[in-house]
């Protein structure tokens, strides 16, 4: 069976129109953060399983950046799926 994401422009789309560009969860550090927050940032990264969210990139669709909450260890179940600016706008709150 084929895995489907809905994304919120186009809606239900087989997930091989989708690229995964990687976790979602790290903050960028502010501009006069010391070097060692921008270290950890760029080069420090958890590799949780289980539940998380990553960056999307609908591809062969819209070609806009989604954030989507997945289980990435067994079911690989989709539990939302959020254009990344709607998601930045509400993580800034």
């Amino acid at each position: 069976m084929a895995s489907l994401i809905t994304c919120p422009h186009c809606g239900v789309r087989p997930k091989e129109e989708f690229s995964i560009r990687g976790d979602a969860s790290p903050v960028r550090p502010a501009a006069g953060a010391p070097d060692d927050a921008w270290y950890r940032y760029v080069f420090v990264r958890d590799n949780p399983k289980g539940r998380i969210i990553e960056h999307w990139h609908h591809s062969a669709g819209c070609r806009r950046w989604l954030v989507v909450e997945r289980d990435n260890a067994a079911s690989h179940e989709v539990y939302s799926v959020t254009d990344a600016s709607t998601h930045a706008k509400e993580a800034a709150r």
